[in-house]
């Protein structure tokens, strides 16, 4: 057994997620004042106790556990074997419109000598889940991360995502779904591993 230290590329401060430990007191005093400019009592039955708990689910939501160490375990017989780990439902925000969005995450690799434990692949999706995010940019993050972890790029991640902001704003579509794939190495190369990749993907969705 082995401990991998991924090592993706650095993701700028735009998009690493909060870089502070976050003031919940001031948070909790903007949200008593967003339910004033909204006509709200936040004195009133109900909504005793609003901003502090708001401020607490912000504060935990936005410092999720680190993932950057991953165990590998040695199986030195595997050769050309098809890993998908799949059922892995996330929520995170949209940063457009700070509403949420579930992310239905699948992830393939072609192990070569060791294999991921697979409770890692759960905790790196719920590392970038916590943040203001767009699911584009979750998708190519999921994978650069697990070309660190895995060392080499033979790995495909696809993801589908229910955004509020779709289903309860604007055009209100309830059964909207959006799809994105990052596709590396053999993934992009290979169109019988890449169909088998994607194949495997669908049948289990529609387990679930």
């Amino acid at each position: 057994m082995t401990i991998c230290i991924a090592s993706p590329a650095a993701p700028t401060a735009a998009v690493a997620g909060p870089a502070a430990v976050i003031d919940t007191g001031r948070v909790a005093g903007l949200i008593h004042q967003l339910l004033v400019e909204l006509g709200e009592d936040p004195s009133r039955e109900g909504l005793t106790g609003t901003p502090d708990r708001v401020a607490a689910w912000w504060s935990a939501f936005l410092s999720p556990d680190g993932a950057a160490t991953a165990t590998c375990f040695t199986e030195s017989q595997l050769g050309g074997q098809l890993v998908v780990v799949g059922g892995m439902s996330v929520w995170s925000l949209c940063e457009h419109h700070m509403l949420p969005m579930n992310l239905q995450v699948t992830a393939g690799y072609v192990p070569d000598g060791e294999v991921v434990g697979l409770s890692k692949f759960g905790r790196i999706a719920q590392h970038f889940a916590g943040r203001l995010q767009v699911q584009e940019r979750f998708t190519r993050q999921v994978a650069e991360y697990l070309n660190g972890v895995i060392g080499h790029e033979n790995i495909a991640v696809t993801v589908r995502g229910v955004h509020l902001c779709m289903s309860m704003r604007g055009v209100r579509m309830e059964e909207a779904r959006t799809t994105t794939v990052h596709s590396g190495g053999r993934f992009r190369t290979d169109p019988v591993l890449s169909q088998q990749f994607l194949t495997l993907t669908t049948g289990l969705r529609g387990a679930s």
